[in-house]
Formats: C-alpha cells, sequence, structure tokens
C-alpha cells in the first residue's frame, strides 16, 4: 500500500539534516509527526479533532456533520454528564455542565466540596456535534471520556485540586492538556468572572505549548502579545476555510507538536493524559461490541493532542485492549446546569480576555459569510427560530481516500485577507461613540487615528487586514490617555464592541426543584427574579398578610446566599422580633449558580438549611456556641420546635465535653438572648434550657480555677464563665444546684495575672467574701505601691471585665479610676495614661460604655458645679443604730405592726431573730400661722402645690 505522506517525509528529513548538519532528535521528531497524522487518518474509526471554543473547529465540524451524517457521535467529556445534555434546549448559552459533591466518600476530607465544570459555547464544535444529535432521529451521543469521580480519583492526594493553567502570556506553564484551572476574577468582569466559583474546569481540546520557552519563541516570531492571538492569526483564520481533509491533517499535526514537546514525558500529568486515552478507547469499544453499530458511521470528536495518542490501545485494531478502570467511589454526585459568560471561561483556564467573545463574533461573521447553516437544538433561547421538524438522516458521502494535503499547506504562503474598509470604520465611529458615553473626550479625529493605527499595526505584524487584536491595541493608543474617567477602559469597551462579555441563563424547565421552588413561591412579589438585574422588593407585611411567607423565605435565602444576593434595605430578623414592613433589593438572577448548588442538597430551603445545622453540630469540631447559634437559627427560619430541641439537646452534651472555655463570651450572650425569648414568649423554659443552666454551672465551677491560673485562658473568657454563675445561679438554684460550689470554687482559684486577680477580688466581693472595705483598701495599697503603679492598668481591666458579672461594682470602678487620676503625678500619670487606654481597647472595649456612664451619674454635668461638688466616696454617712428608735407612720407599717406573728415567722424562716423596734408617735406639726405667712411669701409655690394636689 503506497504511503501518503512519503514525500512530505523526505522533504521534512531532508530539511532536517540540512538544518541540525547530521543525524540529531530534530529527523526523529519531524518523522514522528508526519507517522501520528498518517496513524491518526488511517484510523477505522474517524477521528474529529477540535480546540476548545475555535471557531476554526465548530465550522468544520458544520461541514463534516452535513456531509457523513454520522449515526453515532462519540465524544471526550464526562460520561457522567450526559443526561445534563438534553436540557441544554431549555437554556440561554453560554452554560457549564457541572457535578457537584458536597458529602464524599473515598477522598480527603478537605477537598470537599468537589465540584467540576464543563463550559458549553455556540461557537465551539461540541455543541455543534450536540445539536446534531439530539435533533436527529437515530442519532446516539455517548460521552467516553472518564467520569467526573475518575477525574479526581487520579488527582495526587498531596494536592486538593489540579494545578492551575496559569495567566495567558509567554510564562505561562502548561496545565494538564484538559486544561483544569481555577477561576480568578478580574476587578471589571468581577461577577462574571466568578460564575464558576472554585469548581475544576474541564474542556475538550486545549491547545498550548508545553513549556514557556517554546510558547514565547512563537509569541516573539509571531508579534503578537498572548497565544490567543496567535492561534487566532496562524491557525484560526488559515483553516477557516479550509476543506475538512485539510483542517483535520493540520490539526492533528499541531496536537502531535505540541505533545512530542513537552518537558518530561514522564510526569504525572502525561500518564494521567494517557489514562484518559486508554479510558475512552475502552469505552468505545464496549459500546461497539454492545449496540452493533458500523464504524464507518461513527465519529469521534477529541481534542488534537488526543488524535495525535501513542497509547497501545490507540485505534479497534489495537492489538493491546485490555485497561482496568476502577469502580467509582460511594461519594454522591449531584448534577446540573449553571451559567456561564465569556468571561468566566476566560479566567476559568486562562485565555486573553476578551478572546471568547471575539471568537464568537469571527463564528458568526464565517457563517454568514460562508452561508452556512450552523445546528442548534430546537427551542433554545437565545437563538434564532428556526423550523421545529425533525431533520432526517440522508445519504452519508462516502469515505474519502487519504491524500497528503499538509504539503500544499505548509508550502504556500498565508493568504493575507483584502483590507476590509467598511468594517473597520464601522470599528472605529463605534468605539468613539461608546467611548464618549464612558466618559472620554474622544472624537472623530480619534476615530481616524483609531483607523489608521490599526493598518499600521497589522501591516508591523504581517497581515494586510487588521484583526480586532489590533483594533484593539489602535483604541487604546488612541484614545485611553493618561487615567480612565469611569468603570471601564478601552479594553473592556473593544471587548463589549466587539461581542461582549455574553452571560447564560438557566431556563426554568433547566433548573432543580428547588430553585423552582423558590420562584415560584416568590411569584406573589411580582417581579422577573430570572432577570440579572438588581430588582427592588416592598413588602407590606400588615397589609399584605399573604406576603409573610415570601418574607419568611427571602429570610433563609438571606441566610444561605451570598450577602449580595438578597440584601434586606429596611426590616430585620432576630428573636422576639417582627417587621412591619420590609424592602428588599434582590439580585437573584445574578446568583443563579448558587441557587442551583442548593438544589443539590436538597428539595426545598427548608430541608438544605436544617440539613446543614444538623451537620454542623454533629461535626468532630462542633462547640457549645455553633449547637446554640444553630438553636438560634432554627428558631428564626424553620419554626419547628421538635428540631430545636434536638439542637439544644446536642449544644448540652457538647458543653459538658468541653475542656477548654474559649468559646465562654458567645456562650453567655447566646444563652441569655435565649432564655430572654423564651420567658417572653412561652409559658416555661425547655428542658434543654434548663439542662443547659445546670450543666453549665456545675461545668464552670468545676474549671473556674484552672482557668483562673491558665495563662492561655484569657481574662475575658473567666469574666463570661463568672457572668454565667453569677447571671443564671438563681435559675441553677431553683433547678437543684448549690451555691457552696460557687463559693469553693472562687475561695479555691488563686490567679497571679493582675487582671484575673482583680476579676477574683469583684466575684468575692460579690459573693460578700470581701467587704468593700478591704477590696478598697486592696486598691489604695496598689495606688500607694510605685512597683504596682505600671501594672495598675492590667488591674482596671480586670474591674472593666467584672462589670459582665458584678455590675452592682460600676460605682466603685469609677471611684478607683477617679482617685488614680487625682493621686498619682504627672510624671507617672502621663506615661501610664496611653496604656491604660490600650489595654482597655484591647481587652474590654465592650464594657468602656458602662464605665462612661456610670462616671457621667457621678460626676457633676455643669462646669461651675465641679468646684463644689464632693466625691461621694470621700464621706460615708453613719449607718442608723441598730436600738435607735423608727416613726411607725404609713400603711405598710400599720398592717405589719397589726400582724406581728406573721412577720415574727417570716422573720424565722430566714434565720432572723424577730426583734421590735420601740414605736415612736408622729410630731406635732407647724403652727398654722407660720404656714399661712410662707404661703403668703411664696405664691407661686402655693398656686404649684395646689395644682400638684388637684392632680
Amino acid at each position: 500500500m503506497s504511503e501518503p505522506f512519503g514525500a512530505l517525509r523526505a522533504q521534512l528529513l531532508d530539511a532536517a539534516e540540512a538544518f541540525a548538519g547530521g543525524p540529531g532528535a530534530v529527523p526523529d521528531l519531524l518523522s514522528g509527526l508526519v507517522d501520528d497524522v498518517d496513524r491518526a487518518l488511517r484510523e477505522e474509526l474517524e477521528i474529529f479533532p477540535v480546540c476548545h471554543h475555535s471557531p476554526a473547529s465548530a465550522l468544520a465540524m458544520v461541514r463534516r456533520l452535513r456531509e457523513k451524517q454520522p449515526k453515532v457521535i462519540y465524544m471526550e467529556l464526562c460520561e457522567d454528564l450526559r443526561p445534563l445534555l438534553d436540557e441544554l434546549r431549555n437554556c440561554r448559552l453560554p452554560v457549564a455542565l457541572q457535578a457537584f459533591a458536597s458529602e464524599i466518600d473515598g477522598f480527603p476530607p478537605d477537598w470537599a466540596p468537589l465540584s467540576v465544570v464543563a463550559p458549553i459555547t455556540e461557537a465551539s464544535a461540541e455543541y455543534q456535534a450536540i445539536a446534531y444529535a439530539l435533533d436527529t432521529p437515530g442519532v446516539e451521543l455517548v460521552l467516553v471520556d472518564r467520569s467526573t469521580d475518575h477525574v479526581f480519583q487520579w488527582e495526587p492526594r498531596d494536592q486538593p485540586e489540579p494545578e492551575n493553567s496559569g495567566p495567558d502570556d509567554a510564562e505561562a506553564e502548561k496545565a494538564e492538556p484538559e486544561a483544569v484551572a481555577l477561576a480568578t476574577p478580574s476587578s471589571e468582569e468581577g461577577e462574571e468572572a466568578a460564575l464558576h466559583g472554585d469548581a475544576v474546569g474541564i474542556e475538550i481540546g486545549d491547545l498550548r505549548p508545553g513549556f514557556a520557552e517554546l510558547e514565547a519563541y512563537l509569541l516573539h516570531h509571531g508579534k503578537v502579545r498572548h497565544w490567543s492571538e496567535w492561534w487566532d492569526q496562524y491557525v484560526e483564520q488559515p483553516l477557516a476555510g479550509a476543506d475538512y481533509a485539510t483542517y483535520r491533517q493540520v490539526m492533528v499535526l499541531i496536537g502531535s507538536l505540541f505533545r512530542r514537546l513537552r518537558p518530561d514525558a514522564g510526569d504525572r500529568t502525561h500518564a494521567r493524559d494517557e489514562d484518559r486515552e486508554r479510558y475512552m478507547w475502552t469505552r468505545m469499544r464496549e459500546h461497539l461490541a454492545t449496540s452493533g453499530a458500523d464504524p464507518e458511521q461513527c465519529l469521534y470528536v477529541c481534542g488534537a493532542f488526543h488524535a495525535a495518542s501513542r497509547v497501545e490501545q490507540f485505534g479497534l485494531r489495537a492489538e493491546v485492549t485490555e485497561f482496568e478502570i476502577s469502580p467509582r467511589t460511594a461519594t454522591r454526585w449531584q448534577y446540573g446546569l449553571i451559567p456561564s459568560s465569556h468571561s468566566a471561561i476566560e479566567a476559568q483556564f486562562g485565555l486573553a480576555s476578551g478572546s471568547v467573545s471575539i471568537a464568537a463574533a469571527t463564528w458568526a461573521k464565517a457563517v454568514t459569510r460562508g452561508g452556512l447553516t450552523p445546528f442548534q437544538l430546537d427551542g433554545q433561547k437565545g437563538t434564532r427560530k428556526r423550523s421545529s421538524r425533525k431533520r432526517e438522516l440522508g445519504t452519508p458521502a462516502p469515505r474519502e481516500a487519504v491524500a497528503d494535503r499538509l504539503s500544499g499547506f505548509l508550502a504556500r504562503p498565508p493568504v493575507l485577507d483584502e483590507l476590509d474598509e467598511a468594517e473597520l470604520l464601522g470599528w472605529c465611529v463605534d468605539i468613539v461613540r461608546l467611548a464618549r458615553r464612558n466618559g472620554y473626550l474622544a472624537s472623530t479625529a480619534d476615530a481616524i487615528a483609531v483607523f489608521e493605527t490599526s493598518i499600521l499595526l497589522a501591516g508591523m505584524r504581517g497581515r494586510a487586514r487588521p484583526t480586532p487584536y489590533d483594533f484593539q491595541d489602535a483604541a487604546i493608543t488612541c484614545i485611553e490617555k493618561d487615567a480612565v474617567p469611569g468603570r471601564r477602559d478601552v479594553r473592556r469597551l473593544c471587548e463589549i464592541l466587539l461581542g461582549g462579555d455574553r452571560v447564560g441563563e438557566v431556563g426554568y424547565d433547566a433548573l432543580p426543584p428547588l430553585a423552582r421552588d423558590v420562584l415560584d413561591r416568590l411569584k406573589p412579589l411580582g417581579l422577573d427574579l430570572e432577570k440579572r438585574t438588581i430588582q427592588r422588593a416592598l413588602l407590606d407585611l400588615d397589609a399584605r398578610p399573604e406576603l409573610v411567607p415570601c418574607s419568611d423565605l427571602l429570610w433563609v435565602l438571606r441566610r444561605l446566599l451570598p450577602s449580595d444576593a438578597v440584601r434586606p434595605i429596611m426590616g430585620s430578623r432576630r428573636l422576639g422580633e417582627r417587621s412591619i414592613q420590609e424592602s428588599w433589593d434582590l439580585a437573584i438572577g445574578r446568583h443563579q449558580r448558587s441557587i442551583v448548588e442548593l438544589g443539590y442538597e436538597g428539595v426545598t430551603l427548608e430541608q438544605v438549611l436544617e440539613r446543614r445545622l444538623r451537620r454542623a453540630v454533629w461535626a468532630p469540631k462542633a462547640t457549645a456556641a455553633q449547637a446554640l447559634a444553630a438553636v438560634e437559627d432554627s428558631i428564626l427560619y424553620l419554626g419547628s420546635r421538635r428540631f430545636t430541641d434536638e439542637l439544644g439537646t446536642r449544644a448540652v452534651e457538647l458543653l459538658a465535653a468541653e475542656r477548654t472555655v474559649d468559646d465562654a463570651p458567645e456562650v453567655l450572650r447566646r444563652i441569655r438572648r435565649l432564655l430572654t425569648h423564651y420567658r417572653a414568649s412561652e409559658p416555661e423554659l425547655p428542658e434543654w434550657c434548663q439542662s443547659f443552666v445546670t450543666a453549665g454551672y456545675a461545668h464552670y465551677c468545676t474549671l473556674l480555677p484552672t482557668a483562673f491560673v491558665d495563662e492561655e485562658t484569657g481574662v475575658r473568657q473567666v469574666a463570661a464563665m463568672l457572668g454565667f454563675l453569677f447571671g443564671m445561679e438563681s435559675l441553677a438554684l431553683s433547678l437543684g444546684c448549690d451555691h457552696a460550689q460557687l463559693e469553693l470554687a472562687v475561695q479555691q482559684s488563686h490567679p497571679e495575672a493582675p487582671s484575673k486577680v482583680a476579676l477574683l477580688w469583684a466575684a468575692k466581693s460579690q459573693l460578700s467574701l470581701m467587704p468593700m472595705s478591704e477590696l478598697r483598701s486592696k486598691c489604695d495599697e496598689l495606688l500607694a505601691n510605685p512597683l504596682v503603679v505600671p501594672s495598675f492598668p492590667q488591674y482596671m481591666s480586670g474591674f472593666v471585665q467584672a462589670l459582665e458579672p458584678a455590675p452592682a461594682l460600676a460605682p466603685f470602678m469609677v471611684e478607683v479610676l477617679s482617685k488614680a487620676f487625682a493621686r498619682l503625678p504627672d510624671t507617672v500619670l502621663l506615661p501610664w495614661l496611653p496604656k491604660l487606654i490600650t489595654t482597655l481597647r484591647d481587652q474590654a472595649h465592650e464594657l468602656v460604655p458602662v464605665l462612661v456612664r456610670e462616671a457621667g451619674r457621678t460626676f457633676p454635668a455643669a462646669l461651675s458645679a465641679v468646684d463644689a461638688w464632693v466625691p461621694p466616696w470621700t464621706s460615708t454617712p453613719k449607718p442608723p443604730s441598730s436600738s435607735a428608735p423608727v416613726q411607725t407612720t404609713g400603711p405598710a407599717t400599720d398592717l405589719l405592726v397589726s400582724h406581728p406573728a406573721a412577720c415574727d415567722a417570716v422573720a424565722s424562716l430566714l434565720g432572723y431573730e424577730a426583734m421590735w423596734r420601740p414605736a415612736v408617735e408622729p410630731t406635732s406639726g407647724p403652727d398654722l400661722r407660720e404656714v399661712n405667712a410662707l404661703l403668703t411669701d411664696h405664691p407661686e409655690t402655693a398656686r404649684a402645690l395646689t395644682a400638684v394636689l388637684q392632680l
């Protein structure tokens, strides 16, 4: 059999020998390229090589499908994504197929959640094949690439996700051929660039040099800035009008070149690529064996990189066909469609900004120029209406013999397109118009300058017709001067002009049940929530009670979605509160991906929230504070008493099991709020609340001595423990706790840190274990000791923290601080004051307002009264003698005197001795004449007293 590429091989070998000066690696490389092309074209199963989001690949696919009319199409795409393809007709492209798993089994826990996306655009060969297969009776579409579960199975366990493919510049390192990358949105595209989130991206046919040196060489000699521009000029444009045989041979040649020019053929990426190829050929053999399909009527669509595969399982007639496919893990995968955008695809796979939009514009222009009718799914949004009649298979064209088309393609110079002045003038006029709308001082002169500069740049780069990239560079040079006057720069305006950042939309019928349920339940608002604009919703809950369920749903969405998706302008949702009117800014359409991913977790929002709360409180690292937060969320959003009690019971278990008190402030704040809510709304406390108080009382009493001396436990945590013990003591004692346990815990505490020492003194004073006089003398001793004065701010921090468990000590703290300012000399006070302020700010900032309010009540309000003001702690009133007689007047005294036995019984019950003081008869009042004279001298006072008595 004659070899079609013999002449090309001989020509390349002669050129390599002349270039290298003798035998070496170059002849073997060039000969291998020809062998790869020959092998791919001779394969019985026709291989269609593609490049991702390539208009040339899409055009060739349309031509080949109409000519060959295959009955089976094998496609390089994750095999478990096949059911999603039927829902594409309900979407507006671009969208992304997604596989999502929040609960994983068989993978490292820190990988969760797992997410894989495969974006689909109209200007892609894979979409043309999908549309043809789904709308043509008798055609079967089979996805043969590894499943999404295997995507992560084959990843090394030392890194959670595949490596990023990097930015689209000369220094970017080559990612794996499927270009798995993370989305990194830019500042301008923001939301649109982040539509894929942190998902792993899968694409068909990534073609890019395997190392930076080769890419830099191609960019430098091609006189372009980035890889997308090089590909468009040297591959897309020449192949856009080429015949199918030429297109096929050139693509396989490029795939073979990049495959062979890899920095290390033995790395993990190379091994994973070959395993993928073995996987796909194994699946295709299995399908052909079970279906009995004729290979001549099948088409295998894969990346050009895989078309030049050299694995032993390549081809239907391969001698080695064994390849063991590992079973999937027990991870439960959920599948759905999420909106995508051109900027999201660019950010996901490291493409140049605007390259996908330019490719879409090139596709539309080529379709119009070539008179082609591309395939599209019937009834799809965003496309022109066409006949809904199903296409029928005709007589397929016979397969042509393999002939050498590479020699002629590589030998002839590229055909330069003639200058399309009308097109370029339209771009220049439109960009000036857009620039003026966005604040640029552009004029007709700028349009002329952009026109001439575009032609100049194209000539410098070896082309007669300026490309969109030339036009973009010219516009930036001529219009953008010193600064950007608005939100959009000229680069972004050029992208908008040449096609814009198209954002896809998942249709209602393609949404998961949860997303459809959300839209249905929010219909009473009268808004089109599928729009990507921000919409204002006004809810008058008293006038329209039917909107109350909408309000409840919006608060649940607020809890589950990103903060800017559902934002309350007026109204709040707290324990014990109910809004009369609410105002919301809704951007649900912009966050369609988030709602779709919620649909993977449940059927309704309430179910998703319940599962998340249950998973949070039963997590291995769950704390009592987190459980109390879950209880609060359950009350606010779910209203299920059974589930709330379940979470509360779990909070009791977590509190009893804790061995640290790091979350004591959070526990105290939340349990106080919950107790206040239950006391105001229910006749008695739930059982779990009672158990939490008793368990917390015993738990904190046990840990209190250790917390006082532990250096890692802060004073704020110890103060929160004391706040719990003192604040909940009355309730705990009524539930059976023992007060002696608290006294023993305080007496067994012996801290050394100044702040904790002050906190202990305050606790003893609260328990009456330290009189106020002793506490005052201790503080006076601190101020009198020059060695202790520098650490006095720490003591004050402890006293301020003591306001939590002992708020009655606020006057004493004002007294101590006032004494410090009065007694300390300026040489000591001035260096000491900044330390006091910073200490209080860092350790007790939330309690300083309490101290300030107490100081406001203690000190005079007017400046003129300061000189005559006497501090209340300088003169203590003498307490009345126990034997001094008291005056018995009033109904209360008369009642007690008339029933002495009852008073004696109460005194005996309280442990006091019943001692009755002698009564004093009321003294006689003043003389009436003196009263009349007094009233005559002060008539205004008399009239005011008369008015008061009349009231």
